[in-house]
């Protein structure tokens, strides 16, 4: 049996699959980030180290097995975190996770490199939110020299306090703005920018390679055996599509979280010079041409509790009794800064068009919509790039609602799959586990065994787009597209 892990921004997750991948217990341990200011986003990252052996405990019984029948363990996680650890890997500070923006500063004191300096090498965008920038605000911020200081994102830190290996893999180091994709290591041109010595820097490995075995120390933390391989593992915006088969280009992953993810496969590594899309390393020789997310499923959230609806089936209930295009009222999902069609981080969400016509169905509809024309914006882009897309694969909680669903087949006009199981970054983080451990050859053959086991049990569900609503929304996203373009003076005040 092999357990894969996924450390998230309110849980820390945990399956149990066989050795063909299928699943067969889960569990979660729920926490929530510390918010010290604005603009500050923490976890302690002992919240991780009690959620991982009571959500594997749960997992192991769900699936009806002893930890004594695991064979091998992968991690993977929220990307973007960083925490300081000292030399006997402890850490000494709360993580800044992926929502912390206190960097700024730092990222602007940065000398000797440019933002189109930077996307050349690292195929990303300079921003406060990557790790390089969250290292020399603790380097600045932190009492005393501390040289001997080494800085982990959560997956890494997690693998080190069960093996004691510093380690972590291509696609990870690629979220840093420390990687070279051309060179597929740290750049030392961007090291000396920093002020960093890869001394203090994990080390990149394949994310299927064994990071080490469990310690007896992380026998005692995860609830697991001594001696069982783990693997390196991978950030989840890479697990989830792993996860659920995708290791080949043609499809475009959608993972609606609480932010919306969007990206796919490409052999080449195609850097985006307008900045909507990051390049990240993926699995086989592969890239990840991904838009990191906007408040997607956050929005919904945000919607049920303005407008006290019972939870978000009531949100997609009013909102399948609205009109397809709202009758002309627009969403713009950038409640929290807009990532696409551009990153304007001081951007705001809004609707536009209301008329005395216009109910709570037709607004619930719009929020619906309006994240569903910021997925085509990253569709359009990837396209631009000769990026292949023939159809959309949706995962994530978002997934479950049909309506959303048919809303992005339509806004798309491409075929839109759906598996059987949505939350696939521990599955992705399992298939790892297996070949780390021997268990299986590798990750295409992982991929087909995943792809087998949803024909086994009822296929995934394909939602075709209706070509009359294709035309009607094509219409629609040319009025956001204008929207957005005639807010932008606003967003500079």
């Amino acid at each position: 049996m092999i357990v894969g892990v996924d450390i998230g921004t309110q849980s820390l997750k945990a399956v149990v699959v066989d050795q063909n991948i299928r699943l067969l217990g889960e569990a979660a341990y729920p926490y929530t980030p510390i918010f010290p200011q604005p603009g500050w986003a923490e976890q302690d990252p002992a919240l991780w180290e009690k959620g991982l052996r009571i959500a594997v405990a749960s997992a192991l019984a769900d699936a009806g097995i002893t930890s004594t029948e695991v064979r091998a363990l992968g991690i993977a996680g929220q990307l973007d975190g960083c925490l300081p650890v000292d030399p006997d890997g402890r850490a000494v500070s709360n993580c800044l996770i992926w929502m912390d923006r206190r960097a700024d500063r730092e990222l602007k004191a940065i000398n000797g490199i440019d933002a189109k300096k930077l996307r050349r090498i690292t195929g990303i965008t300079m921003d406060a939110g990557h790790m390089a920038a969250k290292i020399r605000w603790f380097l600045n911020n932190l009492p005393g020299n501390r040289t001997d200081l080494c800085f982990h994102q959560p997956v890494s830190y997690m693998v080190s306090r069960l093996t004691g290996a510093h380690v972590f893999d291509h696609a990870l180091a690629s979220t840093s703005m420390l990687y070279s994709l051309e060179k597929g290591d740290y750049a030392t041109g961007l090291l000396k920018a920093f002020g960093l010595d890869r001394r203090q820097l994990p080390v990149i490995r394949d994310a299927w390679d064994p990071a080490g075995e469990i310690s007896a120390e992380g026998a005692a933390l995860s609830g697991l055996p001594q001696g069982i391989p783990v693997a390196v593992g991978t950030g989840d915006d890479y697990a989830t599509p792993l996860g659920a088969g995708l290791i080949e280009p043609g499809r475009m992953a959608c993972v609606l979280g609480t932010a919306e993810v969007v990206g796919a496969l490409d052999a080449s590594p195609k850097i985006d010079h307008q900045g909507l899309v990051e390049t990240h390393r993926y699995f086989g020789g592969s890239y990840f041409i991904e838009n990191p997310g906007w408040l997607s499923g956050g929005a919904l959230e945000w919607f049920v509790d303005t407008f006290r609806l019972n939870g978000v089936e009531e949100l997609v209930g009013l909102a399948e009794s609205a009109p397809a295009g709202c009758e002309g009222l627009l969403f713009l999902p950038a409640l929290s800064g807009a990532m696409a069609p551009q990153w304007i981080e001081s951007a705001r969400g809004c609707f536009y068009g209301l008329t005395p016509a216009h109910g709570t169905a037709h607004m619930a509809r719009a929020v619906l919509e309006g994240c569903a024309f910021a997925m085509r914006d990253v569709f359009e882009r990837l396209r631009s790039m000769q990026v292949s897309v023939r159809s959309i694969l949706l995962l994530g909680g978002g997934a479950k609602s049909r309506l959303w669903g048919q809303i992005r087949a339509d806004i798309s006009g491409v075929p839109v799959a759906v598996p059987t199981h949505l939350d696939t970054s521990p599955i992705g983080a399992a298939m790892l586990a297996a070949v780390a451990a021997k268990i299986q050859p590798d990750l295409e053959t992982c991929s087909m065994l995943v792809e087998a086991a949803e024909t086994g049990v009822a296929g995934k569900t394909v939602i075709k787009p209706d070509p009359a609503r294709v035309e009607l929304y094509d219409a629609a996203y040319s009025s956001y597209g204008r929207l957005f373009e005639s807010l932008k003076p606003m967003f500079k005040v």
